[in-house]
């Protein structure tokens, strides 16, 4: 699948011991879905993900589920974070 891109459904902002206020933190990732491209682009996403939420307010991966042929299309580090829906529909 080449014409789809991962992004990343981000949670609140946490403080870190640096910084100490919750708006300054890093911002974990929360789930992590599968978009299609915006047409004419490779790399930017479109308005929704393949289960159907906003992608305005997400991050996108760096990583393409077509860069390693057999692997996951997402990043084996948010394995537990991936989304059943778009996980589904990527699985058709």
């Amino acid at each position: 699948m080449s014409d789809i891109v991962v992004v990343y459904e981000l949670d609140k902002p946490v403080a870190t011991e640096s910084s100490g206020s919750p708006g300054d933190g890093e911002r974990p990732v929360r789930r992590v879905h599968a978009a299609p491209t915006a047409p004419g682009t490779l790399t930017r996403t479109g308005p929704r993900t393949l289960c159907g939420k906003d992608t305005f307010v997400m991050a996108t991966a760096r990583r393409r589920p077509s860069e390693r042929r057999g692997a996951p299309w997402y990043p084996d580090e948010y394995a537990s974070l991936v989304c059943p829906d778009c996980d589904a529909v990527m699985e058709i």
